[in-house]
């Protein structure tokens, strides 16, 4: 809103240079013309990413020596609030650290007990704070910096995110690198079966953005 009132006070400065009562009359009906055509871009610029968990989802992919395990996780819920002028951002993405499915009931049970521990911690939580780059109408390439907080403990992460906007609905797309053993988790290795350190996300948010 600074912005639009700059540029109205610049008309108004300009237009008070003229001196007859028509132009006087012009003068204000030019300052409020340009305002109500100023005001839409200017509040654009506060927006919200609402989430639609049901169409949204996060996959896992962990290597190991004998096999390349594949996992899903339901989102619960995400939003977010972005300012267009500051890169600054508010809200989350949440979610369901016992959701999580590799098509092995056994290997799931054990993981949401000895590594996502999901008795004490129910949730994987996102919270981005700044951003680069503007996500336009059609594709845009962003990276968003924020917090991924895991088993209660929050850590710093800049993921890439592929954005893309119609008139219909909006999709971020993220894929990075979790070091869950630096961060604090089990690594599931037993005797001859080994898995990385680390384990790759890949993250569907679909949602709708409104202002």
């Amino acid at each position: 809103m600074k912005h639009l009132r700059a540029c109205v006070d610049g008309a108004i400065k300009q237009l008070s240079l003229v001196k007859t009562p028509w132009d006087r009359c012009m003068k204000s009906f030019a300052a409020f013309a340009l305002a109500v055509t100023l005001a839409p871009a200017a509040l654009a610029q506060h927006q919200t990413f609402v989430v639609n968990p049901d169409a949204s989802e996060v996959k896992m992919t962990l290597k190991t020596t004998h096999e390349v395990v594949n996992g899903t996780f339901r989102v619960q819920s995400g939003s977010i609030e972005f300012d267009r002028s500051t890169r600054k951002m508010t809200g989350s993405v949440v979610v369901l650290a016992g959701s999580g499915k590799t098509g092995n009931g056994r290997r799931d049970k054990k993981m949401n007990k000895d590594i996502l521990e999901v008795d004490q911690h129910a949730t994987v939580s996102f919270e981005p704070k700044t951003c680069t780059g503007i996500a336009s109408s059609g594709d845009s390439t962003i990276q968003v910096t924020g917090i991924f907080t895991l088993l209660g403990t929050p850590h710093e992460i800049t993921v890439p995110m592929l954005v893309h906007v119609d008139a219909t609905s909006t999709t971020a797309k993220a894929h990075f690198v979790v070091p869950y053993v630096q961060w604090g988790l089990k690594n599931p290795s037993f005797m001859f079966w080994k898995a990385d350190d680390d384990v790759a996300i890949d993250l569907n948010l679909v949602g709708t953005i409104s202002r």
